[in-house]
């Protein structure tokens, strides 16, 4: 399966390359990165596509081939593993990093369905700008931390508003980087007991000054209070909660029951999290919207095939 997203990867960097006339450079830099993922390379060709999607002068068509070269990347290499290396560049793109905080909120705003969501997210956000107005001040500020978790089903949109709130509260001066890393079980769980705190303390590392998001948390646990790397994983998670609550955001996700659960593995770990979100289903209606605005968004429409 790899060595099929290694040859799209070559293939849409060779078109890319071809496309912007970049005489070969973008090859050489995907050559390097699939030859031993050199980690120059890597973040030489991610901030190219970058600036080519974030750059008004340039056409639809290249600015597809590269949101095109930058999907077939995630593939190859999977989109935590991008963005640590931006992090060891200390330099994170993302495509939103140069966003105003107005542009950040229209888009979440614009979503299609969410309403409680929404709601909720905007009054965290005024929330939040007040605490921060206070503290620049010299007042008292509530001792809240900013974790999060999002209660719903697949596909109710938690991921993409995770994203959007890293970079607003990344505009708001909550966190200093804003980027946005995604992991699972496996990231934070190793094979040998007492190596899973050592692996969650260097994904926390990674994950300080943005967003960590945590989607079936509680996986973790796989739902069985006899898991002990599940449970070493979160008593370690639970002191980072508290430790960096400065500087990082934990977003967990995940269904409405197996939530619950997760939430009683670990007597400390709910009082880490003061905004609990609810993501409904979406309509019918709704989701006709959502397929409507992605085909437009790629230059597609319906037709009447009575």
């Amino acid at each position: 399966m790899r060595n099929d997203y290694k040859k799209k990867f070559m293939r849409f960097a060779t078109s890319f390359d071809a496309i912007v006339d970049g005489e070969g450079d973008i090859v050489k830099l995907a050559s390097e990165i699939t030859a031993k993922e050199n980690e120059e390379a890597i973040f030489g060709i991610y901030k190219k596509i970058i600036s080519i999607i974030d750059d008004e002068d340039y056409s639809k068509e290249v600015k597809q081939a590269a949101s095109e070269l930058r999907e077939a990347l995630f593939y190859y290499l999977g989109y935590a593993n991008v963005v640590k290396v931006c992090i060891r560049e200390k330099e994170i793109i993302d495509g939103n990093g140069n966003r105003s905080l107005q542009e950040l909120l229209d888009e979440l705003n614009e979503l299609v369905g969410l309403s409680n969501v929404k709601n909720k997210v905007n009054d965290l956000i005024a929330f939040q700008k007040v605490q921060k107005i206070r503290k620049d001040r010299g007042y008292n500020t509530t001792k809240n931390t900013m974790h999060l978790a999002f209660i719903g089903n697949p596909g109710t949109g938690k991921t993409t508003v995770a994203r959007i709130v890293g970079h607003i509260y990344k505009q708001l001066g909550l966190l200093s980087k804003g980027h946005f890393i995604e992991v699972s079980r496996t990231d934070l769980i190793a094979g040998y007991q007492g190596q899973t705190a050592l692996k969650v303390k260097k994904v926390i590392e990674e994950a300080k000054g943005g967003v960590m998001f945590i989607d079936e948390a509680y996986s973790i646990t796989e739902n069985d209070h006899t898991d002990s790397y599940g449970r070493e994983c979160l008593t370690e998670l639970t002191k980072a909660l508290e430790d960096y609550r400065d500087d990082l955001v934990v977003i967990v996700a995940g269904y409405t029951d197996p939530m619950k659960l997760f939430f009683e593995s670990n007597p400390g770990l709910k009082s880490r999290f003061n905004t609990f979100i609810k993501f409904d289903d979406y309509s019918s209606e709704e989701l006709i919207n959502i397929l409507d605005s992605m085909c437009k968004k790629n230059s597609y429409k319906f037709t009447d095939v009575r």
